[in-house]
């Protein structure tokens, strides 16, 4: 039986491939994160508390279970806090990365890594996987900067590029827009949203099947891998208040240069997911129906 090790495992996307990988008597599962297991299904897995910047003890544990397959999820992905904590952002977005693709050339494992969006500027979306990217901000440089790495590498890896992914599950460390438009729009609190940005939110469900259909069909190369509906930051938010049926009038509109964030973003993104869908039999879900799927597992946990 092949043998799957994720990092990052505690966060929405690892828990969702723990979820999906448990769902199938295809693989076995090396859930890696920092601290303590956060998932409720405690049980049928290898669980190993893992900082991924510890090369040491990275090499070690890989060297030991030797997978077939490394799906990458841990990284630093709060575009502001990336720009002034440049160090560290450098150390979990491209060292890790570099020592991954190392280790993982001498045990022959494929290496799975998740990429974003905002390798782009936004001037020309949606991309495809041969646009050139041009990132705006020091997150998107160092993505791109390990997606460089693993193209000069001779290991086998796969690069998933994603846009803002949302979901739900029991234990959370980080919100997301969809839970925080939710959260918000219900405390009756109102909410500034740009009207100037546009993006293809991602259900985490997916991105997480994507990563499972790459290993299965061994592939290689650069996928665009995100949910299929593009729409501005304000209209996701509204469509968010309109499922849940909640105050839109609470939604006020602004413009992105009025937030003064410390990095800049790229106006509009989006993919073309032809190649994922044609090549991997990437089946994405719309907007609405990710909202429904979220529903329901919030109603599942009452």
């Amino acid at each position: 039986m092949k043998t799957i090790l994720v990092t990052g495992s505690n966060g929405l996307v690892g828990q969702k491939l723990t979820d999906l990988i448990l769902s199938t008597s295809n693989f076995e599962l090396i859930a890696t994160s920092k601290g303590e297991n956060r998932h409720p299904q405690q049980t049928g897995y290898v669980y190993l508390d893992l900082d991924v910047c510890d090369e040491t003890k990275v090499k070690k544990i890989l060297k030991k279970y030797r997978p077939k397959a490394v799906i990458h999820t841990a990284a630093m992905t709060n575009v502001d806090t990336c720009e002034t904590s440049q160090a560290l952002c450098r150390a979990l977005n491209v060292d890790v990365v570099k020592n991954l693709a190392q280790i993982c050339k001498e045990i022959d494992s494929q290496l799975i890594h998740l990429s974003t969006d905002f390798i782009f500027d936004g001037e020309d979306g949606p991309y495809s996987e041969l646009d050139k990217p041009n990132p705006l901000s020091f997150y998107g440089k160092t993505k791109l900067e390990a997606e460089e790495i693993l193209k000069a590498s001779s290991c086998h890896w796969v690069i998933l590029r994603t846009i803002i992914i949302y979901g739900i599950v029991k234990d959370l460390s980080r919100s997301n827009i969809v839970l925080w438009a939710k959260a918000a729009l219900e405390k009756g609190t109102p909410i500034d949203v740009v009207t100037d940005q546009w993006r293809m939110p991602t259900l985490a469900e997916d991105i997480a099947s994507c990563c499972l259909l790459a290993i299965e069909q061994q592939a290689r190369g650069i996928y665009h891998v995100s949910g299929k509906d593009m729409m501005s930051i304000f209209e996701l938010v509204e469509q968010v208040a309109d499922f849940w049926q909640l105050d839109k009038s609470l939604i006020r509109p602004i413009v992105s240069i009025s937030l003064n964030q410390a990095a800049k973003r790229p106006k509009r993104t989006g993919f073309v997911l032809d190649k994922s869908m044609n090549n991997l039999g990437y089946r994405p879900h719309s907007f609405k129906e990710g909202l429904a799927i979220v529903d329901s597992q919030l109603q599942a946990q009452g």
